[in-house]
């Protein structure tokens, strides 16, 4: 593949040096002259562990080489790479200046060119990016609606600095968000012979996905900083604790607990959560990211609320009311809690849950259903097509078979708040709205 990457800097310059390397050949365009003569005499403009040699391979055998100017790059390749910078605005919006100006530029330089040709942005830009700056400034360089033959697409980057060169040929993904598949397919041809797994998605996908990993690695760091500051008040290894904790690969560091849904609740989190704070408080620690953890799931309680109280109707029926299907434990359930803000409002609610039954209760759930919610249990239901026929509102709060057969079985004109994702559809004339979704 003939490639045209612009912006030399650290993105632009590992992608240039390591696609030179799997076979492309590659033209790195930059504004400033000084970058394109580095690179131009086989060094690299920036610091990266194996960069330098890559560059210099590539420039020897022809395969890489450097311009300022847009219109010869584009002329000379058949995908133009986006890597410049995308610096945060004082604001903290995402400054997307240099990403519309070289799009502009090389909108303009298409003009000139007949041949297909991809536009595929690597900077990290926010989810509708594409759509609202790079299509906009690529139309207003070519000076009309884009043609078939230009098509645009988003390829984030997952290096990271000091190890940019390995991770490059050691992918832990590979995405590429495109107009069509043939345009994904021939972003992914930059790859050749690099194994990893390969993901085709919507522009959208690829432009949010790159924003989850950045925001998880930070929210891992922090959360294992404050563990970290946790043990050593207690005089416990906190390197030999969370040794421990990544062995777990089915539920610590595992896809478990990482599907967008409803609240958390049960006999262990939020009591195993309040705990560690108030542990952390008798030792005068700060911690604010496990403090926010639940603020975080309280607004999700609301949240639900309000998608409620919009619908502006008052009979409500619940399908579930355990904490989680398949168990009776109502123990700091949040569809409890969701239910009781719901009786403050004025609701009249029906609730069908299958594993709570007052009949079948036992021990700690008997009890607590008995004496910490006895006017929820008068709501219960053993009927589920009684609380079908009743509700306006159904409420979905575990997303079981049988719930699933319910709401795709429903008559027309009820409205039904997801906090389990089913993913069916619902019939016509019935309206849908997913907590997270």
């Amino acid at each position: 593949m003939r490639v045209s990457i612009f912006g030399l800097g650290y993105v632009g310059c590992v992608s240039a040096g390591c696609m030179a390397k799997a076979g492309n050949e590659v033209v790195g365009v930059d504004v400033n002259p000084t970058k394109t003569s580095i690179l131009s005499e086989g060094r690299s403009p920036v610091i990266e562990a194996d960069l330098d040699g890559l560059i210099g391979d590539a420039v020897a055998a022809g395969n890489l080489r450097a311009v300022t100017s847009a219109s010869e790059a584009v002329a000379a390749t058949d995908l133009s790479l986006i890597c410049v910078g995308t610096p945060s605005k004082p604001n903290n919006s995402l400054n997307l200046d240099y990403v519309a100006r070289v799009c502009e530029e090389i909108g303009a330089a298409l003009k000139d060119k007949e041949e297909d040709h991809i536009v595929c942005v690597r900077s990290t830009m926010v989810p509708g990016s594409t759509d609202e700056v790079v299509r906009p400034s690529l139309e207003k360089g070519f000076g009309a609606t884009l043609p078939k033959r230009i098509q645009v697409a988003v390829n984030p980057e997952f290096l990271r600095e000091g190890t940019a060169v390995w991770d490059f040929f050691n992918p832990p993904k590979t995405v590429i968000g495109a107009d069509s598949d043939d345009a994904a397919e021939q972003v992914l041809s930059l790859y050749g012979g690099i194994e990893g797994p390969v993901i085709k998605t919507r522009v959208r996908v690829a432009e949010m996905v790159k924003y989850v990993d950045n925001v998880f690695h930070a929210v891992k760091i922090s959360f294992a900083n404050e563990i970290g500051s946790i043990c050593k008040s207690v005089g416990v290894d906190s390197h030999e604790v969370m040794d421990i904790f990544v062995q777990d690969r089915k539920l610590n560091i595992s896809p478990a607990y990482l599907k967008p849904g409803f609240a958390f609740g049960g006999s262990c989190l939020p009591k195993d959560l309040r705990a560690i704070l108030y542990k952390g408080k008798t030792m005068d620690l700060e911690l604010p990211m496990l403090t926010s953890v639940l603020t975080s799931n309280d607004q999700l309680i609301q949240r639900a609320a309000g998608m409620i109280l919009s619908q502006g109707r008052k009979r409500l029926g619940f399908l579930g009311m355990s904490f989680k299907p398949g168990t009776d434990d109502l123990r700091e359930s949040p569809l409890v809690r969701l239910i009781e803000v719901c009786i403050g409002k004025g609701y009249d609610i029906r609730i069908f849950d299958h594993s709570v039954s007052l009949a079948r209760l036992v021990g700690a759930n008997k009890a607590y259903i008995e004496k910490e919610i006895p006017h929820i249990s008068r709501l219960l239901s053993t009927d589920l097509d009684e609380v079908l026929a009743f509700a306006d509102i159904i409420v979905v709060g575990h997303g079981t078979d049988e719930f699933r057969d319910a709401v795709a079985g429903l008559d027309g004109g009820k409205a039904v708040i997801d906090l389990a994702r089913l993913n069916t559809p619902a019939p016509d004339g019935v309206t849908y709205d997913g907590i997270t979704w």
